[in-house]
């Protein structure tokens, strides 16, 4: 299988200052950070960044400023999705998309439409999108599972949804999608502490968290991964498994941005209603943090 987003992708926060306006300086920092250390691709404006909070004008900041310090190095990915079809489609219609290489797009939440709505809703944004679709599955978040056959039929039916982020934190959702997948469909994880074994069933990589805090290891160990060294892998995975269960311990991003605090590239400040992580997570990411390096 050949794909640009074969290996891992990071879900990038966004730094905000003690203000809460957005640091751009921390922000291009981080996407160096990370491209310089290896990852496959980035992600713009998914949960991580806390999209629920930025305005539309921040958005088209962010991703002005991500575009500009990437040069083209990594494919790109934009978070746009939501539970209104038709602004997600006004949305493709008014983004300049020419330098993003697929949309992300969550499954529609809180209004919990059944798979028939699920599978219509996808239908019409894959009408109009003019770059490639990944579904986006977190029942965690939205209430309501894409199931299985819903994703395999829309990888059947649209050319240009061309995978899916799963992260309903479930094996056995993922081996029914890996079983009944077109052959190049991609089985992207989402969850960071289940990634290692997908790349192992065959999925094709990881939209991660963690990841962009620790790229090199992270990236290293997807890539182990999809060529099935399955020992050489685990002993990274190993050694990063307290961290990813700590960054999720409160809420994501408070967690993982206390670690780019512990590593010096980015305030720990989030917007309400989420909140900054206790000084008890913190102190056992600042000791993780010191240990590592």
């Amino acid at each position: 299988m050949k794909s640009k987003f074969l290996g891992t992708g990071v879900a990038l926060v966004t730094p905000f200052k003690s203000d809460l306006s957005v640091d751009y300086a921390a922000l291009k920092n981080i996407v160096t950070y990370n491209i310089e250390n290896g990852v496959e691709y980035l992600v713009i404006s998914g949960t991580t960044a806390e999209s629920a909070t930025i305005t539309k004008q921040e958005k088209k900041d962010i991703t002005a400023a991500i575009i500009d310090v990437n040069k083209g190095r990594v494919p790109l990915v934009l978070g746009i999705g939501g539970n209104n079809t038709a602004a997600i489609i006004e949305e493709i219609q008014t983004t300049d998309l020419s330098s993003i290489d697929a949309i992300l797009s969550v499954s529609p939440y809180y209004t919990k439409p059944t798979q028939e709505g699920i599978y219509q809703h996808f239908k019409a944004i894959s009408e109009v999108c003019p770059v490639d679709i990944l579904l986006y599955n977190v029942p965690g978040r939205t209430s309501k599972n894409i199931e299985p056959q819903t994703i395999v039929r829309l990888a059947k039916d649209f050319s240009n949804i061309i995978g899916v982020k799963e992260a309903g934190n479930s094996t056995a959702q993922y081996l029914q999608i890996l079983k009944h997948k077109p052959e190049d469909f991609l089985v992207i994880s989402g969850d960071d502490d289940l990634a290692l074994g997908v790349m192992l069933a065959g999925g094709s990589g990881v939209i991660s968290v963690i990841g962009q805090a620790f790229p090199k290891e992270f990236s290293e160990m997807i890539r182990l991964g999809l060529k099935g060294d399955a020992k050489t892998a685990y002993k990274i995975h190993y050694r990063l498994m307290d961290i990813i269960n700590y960054i999720f311990e409160e809420n994501n991003p408070a967690g993982i941005k206390a670690v780019f605090e512990a590593l010096n590239l980015c305030e720990s400040t989030v917007r309400l209603p989420l909140v900054t992580a206790s000084s008890a997570l913190k102190k056992k990411i600042n000791q993780f943090v010191a240990e590592f390096n």
